[in-house]
């Protein structure tokens, strides 16, 4: 049976984030300041537990939504039970108790607060005393009492106050001491406790908390006439006279709409709701936009106004960006040259100039002069492309310098059509990460994309774009008709084509890179997420790690 006592509305906290508070201080920011939200395994463990005792005990426990104006907290007590005449409140944990060096079992100290605080509630609320609460923990099949006394009460009325206090600053707080606590938590792929100690003390070993990839599937729909449509939790896509595809909304990362591609309302409201980036691109390949659903970050979003509105941090920052597209640009030449067995002269020059240039970007005092060694950069490594062509490669599919808007050749094609892709996958890690992909720190606002975006899609042009478009050609793997549609001077990929290039595109990011400074193993479709969380690092007081992913 369910009962509800609630007080007049007001801004309580919720006595799970006074577990939080208790576990780590950053966690509880993170989930009730910046409102990050994750699951893993263990929270749904811990659901399916609570569901399952839910249908046992239905006729013996019962469940309180409690709510205190007086002591600022709200929550529903797992169970509540009658012995004795006294109310004893009880807490769930799927995991194991706590041992003292006796070995005796105990409460831990986060869920001792979490236990203390659902007393004080009910003693405040109902005008009962409560003698103790009890936690079972499942793991070892062990009830662990903990009494309620005065000492356990203000231990309560402490940690509320230092939480409000918490709540109300703008800082976010380091990472806790005890690393073992970042093993079991949920928010460690947000937090990224072991990336931030890395950059206080280079020696230390991560213990690779981020995940390695992510398995949801990325949804192109890139016929003209298909609808994407909800159908309960699922997403129900129809594309011309084929059979529907239905697929579960969890297993679902992207849906891209390419051309005039539509999808209903309903749709949208589901993958909003799911956090699922839903992106735009037009016939041409070109980024069109995303739907933003981006939900409590106005902490995040004023951390990155302070930091970019600083001329000398937007300047350190564009240094290493340009340093990494540089270092890649000319790696990229040198690994052309040493395929080869007979020099190149021309190659080596170009590469040799790169260098030079790479090395005054220390140097560069303002944007404005790192934009012509950028500038100069970008020329000399698209002068140096045509030599990673090989001998077999047809003339329709040499690069004879860069253009676009719209492309005249099919190299440019490619190299346009990826971009555009690119900037989407930029877009939704900016959005996932909940930073303003409007205010970036190197490229001026303009027109065509969010200049955040423009900013980071630098480090990933080279091993996402420009490689998948050399190594496919030279595989000869475009058909000349059947994937281009030329059109007087204009060339563009064709529905053919588009999907060639998807293809190629996301078995690209599913390879694995190991990050140089981290050296640990990512594919790119987590890097893109994390080279973004490592950029908002360099404002919270743990730089040192973004703009490093220079290819080798």
């Amino acid at each position: 049976m369910e009962q509800t006592v609630a007080c007049a509305e007001t801004e309580t906290l919720r006595v799970s984030s006074l577990r939080a508070f208790a576990y780590c201080r950053r966690l509880f920011y993170l989930e009730e300041v910046e409102e990050l939200y994750t699951q893993n395994e263990s929270v749904f463990a811990g659901r399916r537990l609570h569901a399952e005792l839910q249908k046992l005990e239905r006729e013996d426990w019962q469940e309180f939504n409690l709510e205190s104006v007086a002591l600022g907290l709200r929550g529903r007590v797992d169970a509540l039970r009658t012995l004795e005449g006294h109310l004893i409140p009880y807490e769930h944990k799927i995991g194991r108790s706590y041992r003292d060096r006796q070995q005796q079992p105990q409460a831990w100290h986060s869920d001792r607060v979490q236990i203390l605080a659902y007393a004080c509630l009910l003693e405040t609320v109902l005008g009962v005393t409560v003698p103790e609460g009890r936690i079972h923990y499942h793991r070892d099949n062990i009830t662990v009492r903990v009494p309620v006394d005065e000492a356990g009460r203000q231990l309560v009325r402490d940690t509320i106050e230092q939480a409000r206090q918490l709540r109300a600053s703008l800082e976010r707080p380091p990472v806790c001491s005890n690393e073992k606590l970042c093993l079991n938590c949920s928010l460690a792929p947000v937090c990224l406790p072991e990336e931030a100690r890395l950059a206080r003390d280079p020696e230390h070993l991560p213990l690779r908390l981020f995940p390695r990839d992510d398995e949801r599937e990325i949804i192109h729909v890139t016929a003209g006439k298909s609808v994407i449509r909800r159908a309960g939790e699922q997403l129900r896509i129809a594309i011309d006279d084929e059979p529907e595809q239905k697929l579960p909304i969890q297993q679902v990362g992207q849906v891209v709409i390419h051309k005039f591609a539509q999808i209903t309302t309903p749709a949208i409201h589901l993958c909003a709701y799911e956090d699922v980036g839903v992106h735009f691109i037009s016939s041409g390949g070109r980024y069109i936009g995303s739907i933003d659903n981006r939900k409590g970050i106005i902490q995040r979003r004023i951390r990155q106004y302070q930091a970019l509105t600083n001329p000398d941090q937007c300047l350190r920052l564009a240094q290493l960006l340009v340093n990494c597209r540089g270092q890649s640009q000319r790696r990229l030449l040198l690994r052309g040259q040493r395929n080869r067995q007979d020099a190149l002269p021309a190659l080596q020059e170009t590469t040799t100039q790169m260098d030079r240039l790479i090395s005054s970007i220390s140097h560069a005092n303002s944007r404005e002069a790192l934009r012509g060694i950028e500038g100069n950069l970008a020329a000399l490594y698209f002068s140096g492309l045509p030599y990673l062509l090989g001998d077999q490669v047809p003339k329709e599919l040499r690069f004879n310098g860069r253009n676009r808007r719209p492309p005249k050749d099919r190299f440019n094609a490619l190299l346009s059509f990826g971009y555009g892709m690119l900037l989407k996958d930029v877009m939704n890690a900016i959005l996932t990460v909940g930073l303003e992909p409007a205010f970036g720190f190197y490229h001026q606002p303009r027109t065509q994309a969010p200049p955040l975006a423009l900013d980071l899609m630098e480090i990933f042009r080279v091993p996402l774009v420009d490689m998948v478009v050399i190594g496919s050609i030279n595989r000869m793997q475009w058909n000349l008709d059947q994937c281009f549609e030329v059109r007087r001077d204009h060339v563009w990929l064709s529905d053919y084509g588009r999907r060639k290039f998807i293809e190629l595109y996301e078995a690209r990011k599913g390879e694995t890179w190991k990050h140089p400074v981290t050296n640990y193993s990512l594919t790119y479709r987590r890097l893109l997420e994390l080279e973004v969380r490592l950029l908002e690092k360099e404002w919270c007081g743990e730089a040192g790690l973004f703009g490093k992913l220079i290819l080798r």
